[in-house]
């Protein structure tokens, strides 16, 4: 994939949000409903819809086929349709370390994995070192999902070490 589209505003302003990329998360790899979306996250149903809603408009969730629930009630699941893989948002924005820090601080200490590495590397090589990371993480987002997997998630962030300027 490489080259990603940048993103519109309206699609910035629903991406803003570490609940709206939460429930993105929870919608990826199975149809979740809003009912279980709020049970999974700890929230409340009515105010879940609201994101819910919001993310099927602008195409980041997708309704799935109608299901019957307990007692007849109308089920409608969404699932994420991946489109936030594909767009380049603004930097400085702290929505994806916010959402990582919320989620990582539900993981046991002995169940998260970091690794932490300085490097100084020329213009062409940190070029290369990019587009080599960028081509690995996009090979892997176009697997599709093993049922019998187990769900991961990953988080990367570069940047200029401050205490080597």
């Amino acid at each position: 994939m490489g080259a990603r589209r940048e993103a519109t505003d309206e699609e910035i302003k629903v991406l803003a949000s570490t609940l709206r990329m939460r429930i993105l998360r929870v919608c990826l790899h199975e149809p979740r409903t809003n009912k279980e979306i709020a049970g999974i996250l700890g929230r409340d149903p009515a105010s879940t819809l609201h994101h819910v809603r919001r993310l099927v408009d602008t195409g980041f969730l997708a309704t799935q086929e109608e299901r019957r629930g307990t007692r007849g009630s109308r089920e409608i699941p969404y699932l994420a349709t991946r489109k936030s893989w594909t767009l380049s948002t603004p930097v400085g924005d702290r929505v994806l370390l916010d959402t990582f820090l919320e989620e990582a601080g539900q993981v046991g200490v002995d169940e998260l994995h970091t690794s932490r590495l300085g490097l100084r590397l020329s213009p062409q090589r940190w070029a290369e070192f990019q587009e080599r990371l960028t081509d690995l993480l996009d090979e892997y987002a176009a697997d599709p999902s093993d049922p019998s997997g187990q769900a991961w998630s990953v988080f990367l962030a570069l940047h200029p070490d401050p205490n080597q300027r």
